[in-house]
């Protein structure tokens, strides 16, 4: 889950925008795509607000299309076009940092794997499991099998939620 340094620079800029929203910058994605780029921004709701059952509605999204639209004009940080989209992370939630995967131990979660891990004809880069511990540097998940699995965090691509119905 490292974050190029273009998505770095991008959260930097765009941070306050939307923190002046009253609403959390959940993660960014930037997909150069040839002549048009696709630039992606999750909100979240604030903490406080959360405990108290509030979601991001569509015109949090729209004040933050229209706060980032006017920062990303001064700065001009995308060459070329792009197409700008403000979501929340939905129920799928894509994670972005070792942080936010904390907030969800004992739930199901996908992780795409930079290298494949396990032996033979075992090997695999895609695990899907019940997320039980992290330290620091690994992540411990149960597989629906039964399997116990340790992934270390830098050899982790992509994670996200699996929504389960309860």
């Amino acid at each position: 889950m490292k974050l190029s340094t273009k998505v770095t620079e991008l959260m930097t800029i765009i941070a306050p925008a939307v923190a002046a929203c009253d609403v959390a910058l959940w993660g960014v994605e930037f997909v150069p795509q040839g002549r048009k780029s696709l630039l992606r921004i999750f909100i979240e709701s604030l903490p406080e607000e959360q405990a108290q059952g509030k979601q991001v509605t569509i015109e949090d999204c729209a004040a933050v299309n229209h706060q980032v639209s006017g920062v990303l004009e001064v700065h001009d940080p995308i060459a070329g076009e792009y197409i700008l989209e403000v979501s929340s992370p939905g129920i799928d939630r894509a994670f972005f940092s070792e942080a936010q995967m904390r907030q969800y131990i004992g739930e199901t979660i996908n992780l795409r794997l930079i290298n494949a891990i396990g032996a033979g004809k075992e090997k695999r880069r895609k695990i899907t499991g019940v997320l039980d511990t992290m330290s620091d540097k690994t992540l411990s998940l149960t597989t629906p099998e039964g399997e116990a699995v340790t992934v270390e965090l830098s050899n982790i691509d992509k994670a996200n939620l699996i929504y389960q119905d309860r």
